[in-house]
């Protein structure tokens, strides 16, 4: 069995997360923007400042790592490629962005149309986040 290469995992999922990164950039403020800034003053919540946007992309860099470690331990059982990096981004996206909808969801903190918009870019995107640190990818020598 080959070790996993943890500085690859870094690399691939910097890239990853700079995908990711983007991708939540184009949901957040130009898809949904709107919807979101309606959905936080319903609340009576503050709009994210510069500190929440920092630790957001912080947050998804890590994110990117953590897909991209998935991808490495799991394309033993389903081999080295796309598909494989699609599951890594499907697993994350369930965990990530399924799980965290039905909570918000169901408590009534943000609106559906943001929620399933959210869900089915989530998809695209942590697929295509996988596939670029996949990309990148290679096994440590043993």
């Amino acid at each position: 069995m080959k070790k996993i290469n943890l500085g690859r995992v870094l690399l691939g999922g910097l890239i990853a997360g700079v995908v990711l990164n983007i991708g939540e950039f184009l949901l957040n403020e130009v898809v949904l923007g709107d919807d979101m800034r309606a959905d936080i003053a319903r609340l009576g919540l503050p709009q994210p400042g510069g500190d929440f946007i920092a630790k957001a992309v912080v947050a998804t860099f890590v994110l990117g790592i953590v897909i991209t470690f998935l991808y490495a331990a799991i394309r033993t059982q389903f081999g080295q490629g796309v598909k494989t990096a699609i599951y890594a981004g499907l697993i994350a996206w369930f965990f990530v962005t399924v799980y965290t909808g039905v909570i918000y969801g169901s408590l009534g903190l943000f609106s559906m149309k943001p929620l399933m918009i959210g869900g089915v870019w989530g998809m695209v995107e942590y697929s295509l986040g996988a596939i670029a640190g996949a990309w990148l990818y290679k096994e440590a020598k043993t």
